[in-house]
């Protein structure tokens, strides 16, 4: 059972890192700004999309 909730948790924080990195993609932020939140992503997954939603730069559109 453990196993099972650790792959079903694993899979949810890879949605959300893939859906934050295409969001990053698409933002009218700087080449290195998205960049460096691509990177805190890839490398601390959970934390990276925390702080991504928290402080990243934010969409223009309406």
């Amino acid at each position: 059972m453990n196993i099972e909730i650790s792959g079903i948790l694993g899979f949810l924080i890879l949605a959300l890192d893939i859906w934050a990195i295409v969001n990053i993609l698409g933002a009218p932020a700087e080449t290195g700004s998205k960049v460096l939140w691509i990177l805190l992503i890839l490398v601390l997954p959970v934390i990276g999309v925390a702080a991504w939603f928290f402080f990243g730069p934010r969409s223009t559109a309406a």
